[in-house]
């Protein structure tokens, strides 16, 4: 079985999530950025996008993983995994 989604869609949608919610800047918004130095997010921000991925894939991410997430490219690894 295939995965609901690939990860340019997960990337979008992570993306969206940046813009809208967190009014981060779209040109600011890569792979490679560091949720916290790059887009200076606090741990609340991190913990409602978990959320937000929660709603979206249907799964929760465990302790440990979210743990690990420092970049947006972690958070559409993680999301993916779920998938």
């Amino acid at each position: 079985m295939g995965n609901k989604y690939s990860k340019e869609e997960i990337f979008e949608a992570v993306k969206n999530i940046l813009i809208e919610e967190l009014e981060i800047n779209e040109n600011d918004i890569t792979l490679e950025a560091n949720l916290f130095e790059d887009l200076d997010l606090d741990s609340i921000d991190a913990v409602d996008i978990a959320v937000r991925m929660q709603k979206f894939t249907d799964k929760k991410l465990s302790p440990s993983e979210f743990k690990k997430i420092r970049t947006v490219g972690d958070v559409v690894n993680a999301v993916f995994g779920l998938l």
